[in-house]
């Protein structure tokens, strides 16, 4: 089965209306079109991959050195690249565009993208601790409380769930089933949820443990 991937923007979830009548959750999702820009070849780089380019960008809002590559392969600068493995790539060439209709309705797809951020969290927030009593003089309402040991071995584990920068992480969300591909306007309608912000950035591609329905 052929890998599919595209480069996406989170618009907004909904909810449609199956042929048979039932109500699915589906998340909007923006795609493309994308451009491939570089191929990677087994030979030359020790692996296979293929390059997209995202959202366009003015020259002088791109890096030197991605500039120089893009006008060295032919193509646009673009605002985003990212690279997708593959087995094969003599079924793409540099140029190339690539749209919704590579996706159908019933593909099984893992969503890729950097969860909402929320800031400096305590353990109540960001692990789910339980707080402490709030009478008879607790001073230990929201602490995370004792976090080691006393003599033996007087220091603290490694891994102990502590207060932490929340969110802002990247997050996959695996075997989505694509519900619906409007190829005029370019979006996939995924069902269920996606990590990240309205318009933020997501990598769809084809699931690693799943198959299509």
């Amino acid at each position: 089965m052929t890998k599919k991937f595209l480069l996406a923007r989170k618009k907004g979830m909904t909810q449609i209306f199956r042929e048979d009548g039932n109500v699915v959750p589906v998340t909007v999702l923006e795609v493309g079109p994308c451009t491939v820009t570089g191929i990677r070849d087994k030979s030359r780089d020790g692996y296979r991959a293929v390059q997209l380019g995202f959202i366009p960008a003015r020259a002088k809002h791109v890096n030197k050195p991605q500039l120089v590559a893009a006008e060295k392969a032919g193509v646009k600068p673009f605002r985003v690249l990212r690279e997708f493995r593959v087995e094969a790539t003599d079924a793409y060439e540099i140029g190339q565009e690539i749209t919704a209709d590579w996706f159908e309705i019933g593909d099984i797809v893992d969503v890729i993208g950097r969860s909402k951020g929320r800031g400096f969290a305590g353990t109540i927030k960001a692990h789910g601790f339980s707080r402490g009593p709030e009478t008879h003089g607790s001073q230990n309402v929201r602490q995370p409380g004792s976090i080691g040991q006393c003599a033996s071995p007087s220091r603290v584990f490694k891994g102990a769930r502590m207060p932490k920068h929340f969110g802002n992480a990247r997050r996959t969300v695996k075997n989505l089933t694509v519900e619906g591909v409007d190829v005029e306007r370019g979006l996939l309608l995924i069902r269920g949820g996606v990590p990240g912000a309205p318009n933020s950035l997501l990598q769809i591609q084809t699931a690693k443990t799943g198959g299509k329905k």
